[in-house]
């Protein structure tokens, strides 16, 4: 009865853990091309933040955010950064002409959606 009770306290830690894994990318060839970012969330059961931010993932290691601020008129802006996917995770600079970058782990990518994990917020895109 023991062994039983074991085994089933294994596969369930098993599927929690399956249902949180992650996508390891071994290249860049899966995130390759312009991805609509239409939310952002703290965690993946918290309440979304809409977004209309598009990111254009570039083969030679450029990531080109475009978006628009309606309240300062500007319009649309494109900002480029440096990426690269390195160790399962793509690695993004936090801010324009700085060297500092953060890990993004594929959380779930299916069909035209992907879900990143960032250090701080969820992403959640659906490619253009």
């Amino acid at each position: 009865m023991k062994t039983i009770i074991s085994l089933l306290s294994l596969f369930a830690a098993l599927a929690a853990f399956s249902a949180n894994a992650e996508v390891k990318l071994e290249d860049n060839s899966k995130i390759l091309g312009k991805w609509v970012v239409t939310a952002e969330a703290l965690g993946l059961d918290r309440e979304k933040k809409a977004l209309h931010v598009t990111w254009e993932f570039q083969k030679d290691g450029t990531l080109v955010t475009t978006g628009e601020d309606a309240r300062s008129g500007i319009g649309s802006m494109n900002i480029p950064i440096k990426y690269s996917v390195a160790d399962g995770v793509i690695k993004k600079q936090t801010a324009p002409g700085r060297e500092k970058y953060e890990e993004c782990a594929v959380v779930e990518i299916e069909g035209n959606d992907m879900i990143l994990k960032c250090k701080f917020l969820y992403f959640f895109l659906t490619r253009k």
